[in-house]
């Protein structure tokens, strides 16, 4: 069973709730999505770190609902900016 891309962003601003999510169905078969997230929770995380954390928020859904999921994380420049 195919997930929606209301799905896995309901999911991600779940576990990351002050993301700014946007999906998109790479192939029209919801199956294959892109998504970039941005987050100031990925503040002094490496990128592996990152896709971890959204990953996780999918709570075990890749592979089996959600078969290709290209991912981008990124800190919004405002985070990224601070200093301390």
């Amino acid at each position: 069973m195919a997930m929606s891309a209301a799905e896995i962003e309901g999911l991600i601003k779940e576990a990351i709730p002050d993301a700014s999510v946007r999906i998109e169905d790479l192939a029209g078969d919801g199956d294959h999505y892109a998504a970039y997230v941005t987050s100031a929770a990925f503040k002094g995380l490496t990128r592996v770190q990152q896709h971890q954390m959204v990953y996780q928020a999918l709570k075990g859904r890749m592979g089996d609902q959600l078969h290709a999921l290209a991912l981008q994380t990124l800190v919004p420049e405002s985070a990224a900016s601070e200093h301390g």
